[in-house]
């Protein structure tokens, strides 16, 4: 240790070769681990903050040893931390459990491999963690089968030509099987996680047994604030079908004294909380929450009957409809607050009829209320206790601040106008707040305000930065699909906007954008249009929302689409010949499928665009390793049924299949490591095209990922999406590479 003499009777002290450290909850003591080559003073240490000097408590101290995870307890001050001692090629052995308590001043071995299940070890890659109130530990352990050591250093050897052992020792292959519990690709993904996974245990610090909790059948155990009861989770069951279907687990409430547990429900794809002092949970399932006792097992259904639908009313995929959430519990286990689309409901767990905490006035009022919790050690909430809530206009599209008693039904308004209010935080110490303002044109400058949201200060001045810039005006707009279903959607006039002039649009959108009417745009470069940007170069833009029907999601986008373009050429904004069509990812393929069904738009940009739903079903997510089938039988592409079930829905949907009905000049975009969409989709398109002679130009981008992260990518993807616009859509000439390419040169 190193001191240095400062003015006034202080030292500084620099401690070399730290590995490691932990302060406890009262800042009284500094644990650290030494870690030199030299090996002479490598250790476990212990100072006391208070007097720190130089005589550092040696804890545990071993030349070929090695130690981590210090961990001290907020209730009691004690330390724990795992030690043990290396083989000769350097591999952690023999891990044990230690503590050390301010009381006693002296370390003690707590558990070793000889207190667990036979055959069970604790392992090195751990995470220890103290209960809240001191007297229980968990750890990770792991069974010696699962165990993988690291392959020894090869040796330069000559190989004997007929050691048929030696020689498949250096083979490079992978068994895909049809009944592997995961696919080969995800297997890799998930390699590093699962070779050091650990199952979840707990040592009794009161009688000092170990009691092992999670287990290779039911691998996951949440650890909350009970001591007695918790939740475990296994997905062992579900796993092969994981790659057609979402992810879903058997649910056990596990007794931490006994180790045993009790199954809940089987296949629960959404949402489980316990309550902090264990003594219930609730889940959801097939569109209703039900409440269980830990102790009994005794389950009981929290929303049926009730009038108000728990389930997401938006929901557009073809999997269950999950909830709202859990927005936290009452008392410890009093209640549970559980949120539906609009209004925030409180079910008490003694069978009382439950409180609507927001009274009716967000369904009513159609204002989305939800919690905000600034409290980030928050275990529940008190009865009576004032709470924040953001409401959320579901269509005029603003955030507003309002507060709310729990267990009082009604709301009080705080701050609400046609702008974007954030809470962000509370002082730790004092009643007063941090929150932003936004607006399309006002940046989220930070102000400080009292509890009760009076006169406001303003901290800082980043505003000031977009005066005298031609940035634009959003306004919502309003119209019906083609089947006619009612649909909002996003103007951003021109800067200097004149009116009875019409300029040209792009149309940006995903699925729903509407919930953005109030934010400040970013200033950045990336694969998505600047707004501003565009604004004010005399361009409009358009976000609308878009529903999905199951089944068509391609012509779905093009009935919400080009009823809402009409509706600009309608209000004199839009020039009809001007109307550009963008969109990435998903939205990429719905553009590369609505211009198989209309020639309304000048030209299209689609950036990673899906374009033969046929061979993506079959392709892989190189980002996960997992399949694609699950995106098209559940989720975000929406058929809702295997290739096989419903071939002529994924023909129907492919807009490579209708390459020859495309009139409008189409721009791709692809990086050709994108980890989500296979970038063949983007090949397949584009030769689709070549073959029948259309107008389509492929951006590959090198060595990039589904959204461009190289700041030349990004920069040069933005030029030529202008570039591409301002030929189309002003007439500008066109550049060079728009009008004959850029041959290869060998780059």
């Amino acid at each position: 240790m190193k001191v240095i003499e400062l003015d006034k009777g202080m030292h500084e002290y620099t401690i070399s070769f730290v590995q490691s450290y932990a302060v406890d909850s009262t800042s009284s003591f500094l644990a650290y681990i030494e870690s030199d080559t030299m090996v002479a003073n490598n250790g476990v240490y212990l100072n006391a903050l208070d007097g720190l000097s130089e005589n550092s408590q040696l804890l545990a101290l071993d030349s070929l040893g090695w130690a981590s995870d210090l961990t001290f307890s907020d209730r009691s001050g004690e330390l724990v931390f795992l030690s043990g001692k290396k083989d000769e090629a350097g591999n952690r052995q023999d891990t044990r459990l230690y503590s050390w308590r301010k009381y006693i001043g002296e370390v003690e071995e707590l558990l070793s491999d000889e207190d667990l299940d036979e055959g069970w070890k604790i392992w090195h890659a751990n995470r220890l963690k103290w209960s809240d109130d001191g007297m229980h530990i968990y750890l990770g352990t792991k069974p010696e089968e699962e165990i993988v050591w690291p392959d020894p250093e090869e040796k330069d050897t000559i190989t004997d030509l007929f050691d048929t052992r030696e020689i498949l020792e250096k083979r490079e292959v992978d068994v895909w099987h049809w009944d592997d519990p995961y696919i080969n690709t995800h297997q890799k993904k998930q390699w590093k996680n699962e070779k050091d996974r650990t199952y979840t245990g707990v040592f009794h610090v009161r009688n000092s047994q170990f009691v092992q909790l999670a287990t290779p059948e039911m691998p996951r155990v949440h650890i909350g604030h009970s001591d007695i009861y918790t939740v475990g989770y296994s997905n062992v069951p579900y796993r092969k079908r994981r790659t057609w279907d979402g992810s879903c687990n058997d649910v056990y409430i596990v007794n931490m004294e006994a180790g045993t547990r009790k199954l809940v429900e089987r296949e629960v794809e959404h949402s489980v909380s316990s309550s902090p002092d264990g003594r219930y949970l609730v889940y959801y399932k097939h569109d209703h929450w039900y409440l269980v006792s830990a102790a009994t097992g005794a389950k009981a259904s929290l929303t049926d009957g009730m009038e108000v639908p728990f389930y997401n009313e938006d929901w557009d995929y073809p999997g269950d409809r999950p909830g709202y959430g859990v927005a936290g519990w009452v008392d410890r286990s009093a209640a549970v607050l559980i949120y539906e689309k609009y209004d925030t409901w409180m079910f008490p767990t003694n069978g009382d009829a439950p409180v609507c905490l927001t009274d009716g006035r967000g369904r009513s009022e159609k204002y989305v209320f939800r919690i905000r919790n600034l409290d980030p050690e928050r275990k529940w909430y008190r009865s009576g206790e004032r709470v924040l809530l953001s409401a959320y206009h579901d269509m005029q599209k603003h955030t507003a601040v309002y507060a709310m008693e729990i267990g009082n039904p009604g709301v009080t308004k705080l701050l609400e106008d046609r702008a974007k209010y954030t809470v962000l935080a509370k002082a730790r110490d004092a009643d007063r707040l941090l929150f932003t303002r936004e607006t399309y044109r006002d940046f989220p400058d930070l102000q400080v305000v009292a509890a009760d949201f009076r006169k406001p200060v303003k901290v800082s001045g980043l505003a000031e930065q977009t005066k005298g810039l031609a940035w634009g005006d959003s306004e919502l707009v309003e119209w019906h699909s083609m089947d006619g279903r009612p649909i909002q959607g996003i103007l951003i006039k021109p800067g200097n906007y004149v009116p009875g002039k019409r300029y040209p649009v792009l149309v940006y959108y995903y699925r729903f954008f509407t919930d953005r009417l109030y934010d400040f745009p970013h200033m950045e470069i990336n694969h998505r249009p600047n707004f501003p940007y565009y604004a004010s170069n005399d361009y409009a833009v358009f976000l609308p929302d878009i529903r999905f029907d199951i089944g068509t999601p391609g012509y779905s986008a093009t009935k919400c689409l080009v009823p809402g373009v009409q509706k600009l050429i309608d209000m004199g904004i839009a020039d009809p010949e001007a109307v550009g069509l963008h969109g990435h990812s998903w939205s990429g393929y719905q553009t590369a499928f609505v211009i198989t069904q209309t020639n309304l738009f000048a030209c299209a940009i689609a950036g990673a665009p899906v374009s033969n739903m046929t061979s993506a079903y079959i392709g892989i997510r190189w980002g996960t390793g997992l399949a694609r089938q699950f995106q098209y039988e559940k989720s975000q592409s929406r058929i809702g049924g295997s290739l096989w079930e419903m071939r002529d829905k994924y023909i129907e949907n492919s807009p490579v299949f209708f390459a020859d009905r495309i009139e409008t000049p189409l721009l791709i975009q692809f990086g050709d490591e994108d980890e989500a969409v296979p970038w063949y989709q983007g090949i397949e398109l584009y030769l689709a095209m070549r073959r029948l002679e259309k107008d389509c130009i492929f951006l590959q981008y090198r060595g990039e990922p589904h959204h461009l992260k190289k700041y030349a990518n990004k920069l040069d993807y933005t030029i030529k999406f202008r570039q591409y616009l301002d030929h189309y859509l002003k007439g500008e000439e066109e550049a060079d590479w728009i009008r004959e390419g850029v041959p290869y040169t060998g780059k």
